[in-house]
């Protein structure tokens, strides 16, 4: 199969598969009743949301793995590192759907306590560091300027990176489309860079995301029919740190996520504002709830955001294919 087939195939088999059976998921959990609960630390009209099914990550994640598998072994391209990402792709998926479960089943808006949370995505990072042995994978640090190698050191380095973006996207995700966005352009550049060191198997994970991604927006997109809930955003969010990771463009993602880490910046910087000077920088955190208080609608949010990732992404490539 030549590049043309690398790209194509994995974005029309995962957005088919996804646009096909959501609809199914949606109408199941309309049936079973079982919806978001909306804190209501929130924008006060975001209370309207409070029912809408949740956890499309769930459909999204199967189809982006099916997809990668059959591609990965229809090219010749599977390998240790696809099995390494799909794993770890999935046990970050299976953590947010059982921190949706229990906010689905006891009808609350908090599911796994932080320190649960945090362990399952430290046991995650651990898994994909043995993989990344087992792939004889360099464990190296790429500073532009220099390559820095950190040995056992990585370890930590790949836990910190791993929980800290999974827990930035998931942040993200409280507008309808939001992170469905800017994943889909964020993905879309790490595809990109993928092709250009010829690692065509994270190519093909990276188009089948932009084609579940792309197809689970449909449904998502404002006024939202469901939500992807923790199970979709804390697997993209690892997601992204493991093409980073992988592919040896870790400061990249600065860049190409640079909404999420904007959005996690804002919490930190509104914490310690509060903490320290009894005094808020922003009228609600994350920022994205911010400019919904100073008047701005979803859909505004929504395009300036995914413009603002356009530029991050834009500038990447700029660095990355060099």
């Amino acid at each position: 199969m030549n590049a043309l087939g690398v790209i194509f195939w994995p974005v029309i088999l995962a957005f088919a598969l996804t646009f096909m059976f959501m609809p199914f998921l949606i109408a199941y959990f309309r049936a079973k009743k079982e919806g978001q609960m909306i804190k209501m630390v929130g924008p006060n009209w975001h209370s309207k949301k409070s029912g809408t099914p949740t956890m499309g990550g769930s459909l999204f994640i199967i189809t982006i793995i099916v997809t990668a598998v059959v591609m990965s072994l229809l090219t010749k391209n599977f390998s240790i590192q696809i099995v390494a990402i799909l794993l770890t792709f999935l046990i970050y998926g299976l953590i947010g759907t059982f921190d949706d479960s229990i906010k689905i089943f006891h009808h609350q808006n908090e599911g796994f306590k932080a320190w649960q949370k945090a362990t399952c995505q430290i046991i995650g990072g651990v898994i994909f560091y043995l993989l990344l042995l087992l792939s004889q994978f360099h464990f190296t640090l790429n500073l532009g300027f220099a390559t820095l190698s950190l040995g056992l050191l990585y370890l930590p380095f790949l836990i910190f990176w791993m929980v800290g973006w999974s827990n930035a996207v998931n942040l993200t995700d409280g507008l309808d489309g939001l992170v469905a966005g800017v994943s889909i352009i964020s993905y879309l550049t790490f595809a990109i860079l993928a092709l250009n060191r010829q690692m065509f198997d994270i190519a093909l994970f990276d188009f089948a995301v932009v084609g579940a991604v792309l197809a689970f927006f449909w449904y998502n997109k404002k006024p939202a029919k469901i939500f992807m809930g923790d199970t979709g955003s804390l697997a993209l969010g690892a997601g992204l740190a493991l093409n980073s990771i992988i592919l040896h463009h870790e400061l990249l993602l600065l860049l190409i996520a640079i909404i999420p880490m904007f959005e996690t910046l804002s919490v930190i910087l509104q914490v310690f504002s509060f903490h320290f000077f009894k005094r808020r920088i922003f009228k609600m955190s994350p920022v994205h709830h911010h400019f919904e208080m100073i008047g701005w609608s979803e859909w505004k949010v929504d395009g300036v955001f995914w413009l603002v990732t356009l530029i991050g992404c834009g500038l990447s490539l700029l660095i990355g294919l060099k």
